[in-house]
This record gives structure tokens, sequence and C-alpha cells, in this order.
């Protein structure tokens, strides 16, 4: 035994699939990225690495403490922790370049040092959109991301789902109603948390950690639950008796990007008003939206975003108001993958084996395998010397529907015999109608 030998070991926090589970990953990354160009995301790809002041430049608190930080030479270098710090360097790198509002979309991976756990990686894929204006962007951009996210996840088909929207301002014009000052920010993260650790808990932190009286505890429950349709909450909103501008603004906004989701065909069932959405304190400053999985809420948000003032404010003088969302794709995959939501049906990417019986049939083969590819159809040739019962084990294993099989009588007969893997029939198919069959049968599954 070689004692030299260095163990195939891979970091914790990583992400290795087999080929059967690559294939469906990548299946879900196309339909999302096939989505976001069918609304006219253009693409870019930022680098996994960037300057240290670049990167840092509006990072602070757990997350810069989560970075990877390295010298090479002179320069003090970063991986990327997410996709919209470089996403606001290359805005503001290429003001003059860009037409806006800008529609991006960028698929790629980020890093992070957190703690590797179950469904969260060091290492992982999101799949972010973002549009950006110049001085200002109207509300229809806000409407936009919920029919897109609703054409994502029906696309998926994970079951039922629902995307939760909320307008910051709301939130903010509420509280401030409320005379909190000292507490505001405290309070408005343990809003977030709602759905985690419960009302009782809301109410008892609220009452024992933050002195609150009980008459604004009271305003607050009422606040968060909100009930009925996306209108009678609506109505609610404005039965509050908040006078506060803030407030007015946000439950306005909220009720113009409803009316606009509506337009595009997204069914009520799956938006809901939530008062308990807030997400990034610092960040978020309009509308704001998380999606889950109506049957499997422990999973947690599987797509989050929203509306902020000024993606670019620490590289340039310019406003950018913008709007977003982003899709952890990694942590989605894994979470789906251990619910059993997505099937692996799939372990091979070629739709047929092409199978030479001897060393006369290999030129033909090779032709065959020309004219398939020529014409958009994915094939492998197996040229490995093994006998016919290990190649048809090969092609069963690898789920390859269809086998073509080219042995002295195909090339007599100027054609090739093609097994259906699936229904255990075949057929002698000429050469020139090779394509068209395959097809055929393709398009029948």
């Amino acid at each position: 035994m070689n004692s030299n030998l260095v163990q195939p070991k891979s970091l914790s926090g990583v992400m290795e699939l087999l080929p059967s589970e690559q294939i469906l990953f990548d299946d879900m990354k196309q339909k999302i990225e096939n989505t976001f160009k069918s609304y006219g995301f253009l693409p870019i790809d930022t680098p996994s690495i960037e300057r240290a002041d670049v990167l840092l430049a509006k990072a602070g608190g757990e997350t810069e403490k989560q970075i990877y930080k390295f010298t090479k030479g002179d320069n003090d270098i970063c991986l990327r922790f997410d996709l919209t710090v470089p996403l606001s360097k290359y805005v503001a790198a290429n003001l003059n370049n860009l037409e806006f509002p800008f529609k991006r979309y960028q698929i790629g991976k980020s890093y992070r040092g957190e703690k590797a756990q179950k469904g969260r990686y060091r290492e992982f894929y999101q799949c972010d959109i973002d549009t950006i204006g110049k001085d200002n962007l109207s509300l229809k951009n806000d409407a936009e991301y919920p029919a897109i996210i609703y054409d994502i996840f029906k696309k998926l088909n994970v079951g039922d789902f629902v995307i939760y929207i909320n307008n910051r301002k709301i939130v903010n014009g509420f509280f401030d109603s409320l005379g909190l000052v000292e507490n505001k920010q405290e309070v408005m993260r343990l809003l977030d948390k709602y759905y985690k650790i419960g009302e009782e808990n809301v109410v008892l932190t609220l009452r024992e950690d933050y002195k609150l009286p009980e008459n604004t505890i009271s305003k607050i429950l009422q606040f968060i639950n909100l009930s009925g349709t996306n209108d009678q909450k609506l109505q609610q909103l404005n039965q509050l008796g908040i006078e506060n501008q803030d407030f007015a603004t946000g439950v306005f906004e909220l009720e113009e990007v409803i009316k606009y989701i509506r337009m595009q065909g997204v069914p009520d069932a799956n938006f809901e008003i939530n008062p308990c959405i807030v997400r990034g304190l610092d960040y978020y400053t309009g509308t704001v939206y998380e999606t889950y999985l109506r049957d499997y809420p422990n999973i947690g948000c599987v797509c989050g975003g929203g509306r902020y003032d000024n993606l670019a404010s620490y590289y340039t003088d310019a406003k950018l108001p913008g709007v977003g969302v982003s899709i952890g794709l990694t942590r989605l995959f894994y979470q789906l993958n251990e619910q059993h939501l997505i099937k692996l049906n799939k372990t091979s990417v070629s739709d047929v084996l092409i199978l030479p019986m001897d060393e006369m049939a290999i030129e033909k083969s090779y032709k065959i395998a020309n004219l398939l590819r020529n014409n958009g159809l994915n094939c492998q040739l197996y040229v490995e010397d093994k006998k016919f019962k290990n190649k048809m084990s090969y092609a069963d294993k690898l789920a390859i529907p269809y086998i073509a099989i080219i042995g002295e009588d195909e090339i007599k007969n100027g054609c090739v015999t093609i097994k259906n893997m699936f229904e255990h029939t075949q057929d002698a198919v000429l050469d020139d109608d090779l394509v068209n069959y395959i097809n055929l049968q393709l398009n029948a599954k």
C-alpha cells in the first residue's frame, strides 16, 4: 500500500454532486436563467476575487468576519461574499457605458467563511437579478419581480408556494408612530423572527427585555396579525389610524405594486401581504419579498430581495435606486433534494449511445455521430472493446434512452438499428431518416 497517497477529501461546507445530481442541478439553473432572459435581463459576470478595499467598502459586522481574505504580492484580495457588492462596483465603473434602467442577471458562486452545517455552505451558487435606475426607478419594476419569481417556481415544479410582500416604509413608519427610538432596530429584528420563535416569545421579549407597555405590545400584535385577503389587509392598514408620512407612502406604494402584480397574471393565492417581512435593516428601503414553500416552511426563505435607495453610494455620487431578488441555488437544491421534492430521473445528457459492433463499423459510427450532433442531438460513441452485454449494461445504468447499433448488416443496408431502452423495442431506420426518427421519438416522450 502506498503510504504517500493523499486522502481525496473536500473541505467541509462545499457541495460536490454525482453526475445524476449535477444534471438535475444544472436543469434547475437553466430554468432560472431562461426565465431571467425571458424578462429581458442582461448577463454579466463579475470576478470571484476582488480588491479588499473595493469589496469591504460597505462590509461590516458578521459579514466582514466571514470574508475570505488573503495577500498575493502587494495586493490585498478577498473572495466575493455575494453578487450585490460586485454589481455595485460594476455599475459605478461602467456608468457611461450602460443604458438605464439597467436590467442584469448573474449566476455564480460566492464564498463565506461561516460555520458549515446542513444546507448552509461556504461556497454556494446565487442567482441574482436587479433593475437599476439612474436618479429614479418606477414602482412598476417592483411589481415585475413577483411575476418572475412566480414563473420560476412554477417551472421548478416544487409544489405550492407563496411570495410574501411588504414595504419597509410601512414598518418604519409604524414603529416611529409608536414613539420607539432606543429599541426600534431591535424590535424590528424581533419582528423579522416572528415565525421562527413564535408570538409567545415575541411578546415575552417585548415585555421583559424592551420593557414596552402593554398598549404598545397590543398595537404591535394588531399590526402583525393582519388577516384576510390582500385587499382586506390593505384596508386594515389604512384603518390603523397611523399618522406618519413614511407609513402612508409605504401603504400607497404597496397598493400600487399589488395592482401591477395582478396585471401580470400572478394569482393572489401565490402572493400575500405580510407585515413581518422586514429583511436587511440597513439596506432595503421600500418593497421587500420573501418566498416560501407552503408545505415545507421549515426550509425557510427560498428567494428574497427588495427595493433599495442607492446601489453604489460607496463608489459614486450618482444616485442609483434599484430593486432585485436572489435565489440561493445551492441551498435550495440541497433542501429540495433532502425533502424529495425533485427527482433524479436522468443520469446522462446523451440522447443516443452509438454501438459499433466491430472495427469495420467504426467509420460509419463516426459519420452517424457527426450527423446527430450537427442536428442538435446529444450522442456518445462507445469505443471500448467490451462484450455486447457490457455495452447494453452501460447504456442501461446511464439511462440513455436510445441505442444506435451499427454492424455489418447496417453498413450493407444503409441503415441503423435503433433500440428503445425504455420500451424495449427496436427498428431498422435508414440513415437519411435517422434524425427525424430520433426527434419524433424524443418529442413523443
